[in-house]
């Protein structure tokens, strides 16, 4: 334990110096995300993350695993976590990580260059093998919640898309407007008819005006959801205005047996406007 303390000793005394040769061993211009940054903010975070990677990653020449790992958690998922690196590539992170362990392995061989013959080959043998063993175990660790944490991020940014897809939009104090852009796939027609009824109750609206001008393209599934809609809008007492139809999803509806006795048509948005507020 006497000489793994020294090799501590060691590590921890040339662990700023690390982190500065690592950082200026960074091929900025053909990294990305945090590594490329210009940011002096974003650069002197990065290097006290690493700095301090250094720090908890020495305590293994002191420390047996189990407490190793326990020093080290708040590190991976503060460093998971950190928005710089979910938008850095995951594969320039591990690249980075295999980096550090060189250069790991690069000190221990400058610290028994500087005590010929004191330590044995098997000495010697273990801290590389520790070094490599525990720097796979950490990395295996880290992208385990980096990928985490960028399921929860994706998942947020899906369901903002849905609902900035499927806008129930206020015209006055009870009508409203739902206009439909793109492709309605089974998914977003699900939303869409979850979002709506509980947007449209919410609002207190008791007419909607439903715009299908710009969707592209709608099959039979998605039709008889539509008309689902327009059901369970009629169940709120919402009456519904269809603008926009296309001669095929009429086509479908009718081959569907769609009832159309709860909705009301205008070929165009612009002529539903000035129905409303003709009337």
């Amino acid at each position: 334990m006497h000489r793994n303390k020294e090799l501590y000793q060691f590590l921890s005394d040339n662990s700023w110096q690390l982190t500065e040769r690592w950082y200026e061993s960074l091929e900025k211009s053909k990294s990305g995300g945090v590594y490329a940054s210009a940011d002096p903010i974003v650069i002197e975070g990065l290097k006290k993350q690493n700095h301090e990677f250094h720090k908890r990653f020495f305590r293994v020449f002191l420390e047996d695993e189990c407490k190793f790992f326990e020093t080290f958690e708040e590190w991976v998922l503060l460093v998971a976590k950190d928005q710089e690196h979910l938008r850095t590539p995951i594969h320039l992170i591990l690249k980075e990580f295999f980096n550090n362990q060189d250069h790991y392995l690069d000190l221990i061989k400058e610290f028994v260059s500087q005590h010929p013959g004191k330590y044995s080959h098997d000495e010697i043998h273990l801290w590389m093998r520790t070094i490599i063993k525990l720097f796979g175990q950490v990395i295996t660790w880290f992208t385990e919640e980096n990928f985490k944490q960028s399921q929860q991020q994706l998942e947020a940014q899906q369901e903002m898309i849905r609902e900035l897809s499927a806008p129930v939009i206020s015209l006055n104090h009870n009508t409203a407007l739902l206009p439909l852009v793109g492709d309605i796939d089974t998914a977003r027609a699900k939303f869409l008819f979850e979002n709506t009824l509980q947007q449209c109750a919410k609002k207190r609206v008791n007419h909607l005006f439903i715009d299908l001008s710009g969707v592209v393209m709608i099959d039979t599934m998605v039709a008889h959801q539509i008309f689902q809609l327009i059901e369970g809008l009629s169940l709120l007492g919402v009456h519904s205005t269809l603008s926009g139809l296309r001669p095929e999803i009429a086509q479908t509806a009718v081959q569907l047996g769609l009832s159309f006795d709860k909705v009301s048509f205008t070929s165009t948005l612009e002529k539903a406007i000035n129905q409303l507020i003709n009337n």
